[in-house]
């Protein structure tokens, strides 16, 4: 056999091999695709969402400091020696209820020679009344008899006044705090004897950028949290705006009161602080379903028609956003079904097949597969 027709041979063979392999090849791939779920369907599978109401509102986050409602350091007015203690650490009391009991009775003594001599100017006053009545005395003796009686009147209401200085009352409802004296202690003014704080609301003070003094109003709902007690909620309004912004800071301090019945906030703790405001009804989908681009922000929306279901794009406006929602504000109709998973596989006007746990259980990852893996 000459070198061409050898030639021609080996050529015929080697197409008929490449026949053979094409065959085969195709068999097994057409026998894979048959086994898939989604053989012969040219949809994409997406899991979609409707297009809800819901409440949002928006808010400021900003740290505040708790402050007592009313809170004073107790204190003795005079220098004397502590004859009775009333309270105990951490008690509650009213209004009016004695707290600490002085040494009284050099006062009590000073107190009852001031009656007396009261008691015998008015004598004096009325006989000088009855002498000028009868015209045995002159009205300037009787101007003197009534000037001893009010300086005697005087001098009785001061020293009344100074005894009561020897019981320390409570100036109003609260708890008190740690007793600093025991009986016999000598305390004078400005010894500290235990502090009282009415906790019943809480003062919490904190200051905002003045960027947002324009959102800010007596009247606005605040909700604060502390470290303390992370599950709970505190929940209070705004009473208070400076008149000043700090030039410094370039902040206003702001005050709110919240309910403190259940008695876990303390005056000194560290409170973060929502200020909320523009509680409103708006739409809501989820914020898996946005496509940006560039800086406008679309999503698809699910079509229904004769020939299937389709997707359309739709450019929205967008609002808050919260943890997984998105607020919207313009672009979409409350019912309508967004696609929130799959949107990375399909185009405008491209076929979908919309999956749920009703019609496919693997939907999400069916949704998350390449197409070639399907």
């Amino acid at each position: 056999m000459s070198i061409f027709s050898k030639r021609v041979a080996y050529t015929v063979v080697g197409i008929a091999a490449l026949v053979v392999t094409a065959y085969v090849y195709q068999s097994r791939n057409g026998a894979e695709s048959a086994k898939s779920p989604w053989a012969g369907r040219a949809a994409t599978p997406v899991v979609v969402a409707p297009v809800v109401m819901d409440e949002f509102v928006d808010s400021i986050e900003a740290l505040g400091t708790a402050l007592a409602n009313e809170a004073i350091i107790v204190k003795s007015k005079i220098t004397e020696s502590v004859v009775r203690v009333n309270f105990d650490d951490g008690q509650m009391v009213e209004k009016g209820d004695v707290l600490i009991e002085l040494m009284d009775v050099e006062a009590r003594a000073d107190l009852d020679e001031a009656r007396s001599t009261l008691r015998e100017a008015e004598k004096q006053y009325d006989r000088a009344a009855n002498l000028v009545k009868r015209g045995s005395a002159t009205q300037s003796s009787l101007d003197t008899a009534l000037s001893d009686q009010e300086r005697a009147a005087a001098r009785v209401s001061a020293l009344e006044a100074r005894l009561e200085d020897h019981r320390i009352v409570a100036p109003f409802a609260g708890v008190l705090g740690l007793r600093m004296v025991s009986p016999g202690t000598v305390v004078g003014p400005g010894d500290e004897i235990t502090t009282l704080d009415d906790v019943s609301i809480i003062k919490l003070d904190f200051s905002v950028p003045e960027t947002f003094l324009g959102a800010l109003n007596t009247g606005l709902d605040v909700t604060a949290r502390a470290a303390a007690y992370p599950d709970r909620a505190f929940n209070g309004q705004i009473t208070a705006i400076d008149a000043r912004v700090d030039p410094i800071t370039r902040a206003i301090k702001v005050r709110a009161e919240l309910s403190n019945s259940s008695g876990f906030l303390k005056p000194g703790m560290l409170l973060t602080t929502t200020i909320l405001k523009n509680r409103r009804q708006s739409m809501k989908i989820p914020e898996t379903a946005l496509v940006p681009v560039l800086k406008d922000v679309f999503v698809f929306v699910v079509k229904k028609g004769e020939r299937g279901t389709s997707v359309e794009r739709k450019a929205i406006t967008i609002g808050a956003r919260r943890i997984g929602d998105i607020e919207v504000l313009s672009g979409l109709k409350v019912g309508e079904q967004v696609v929130v998973e799959g949107t990375n596989l399909i185009r405008p006007g491209s076929a979908v097949h919309v999956v749920g746990d009703e019609e496919e259980k693997s939907a999400p990852e069916m949704a998350k597969r390449k197409p070639w893996q399907s």
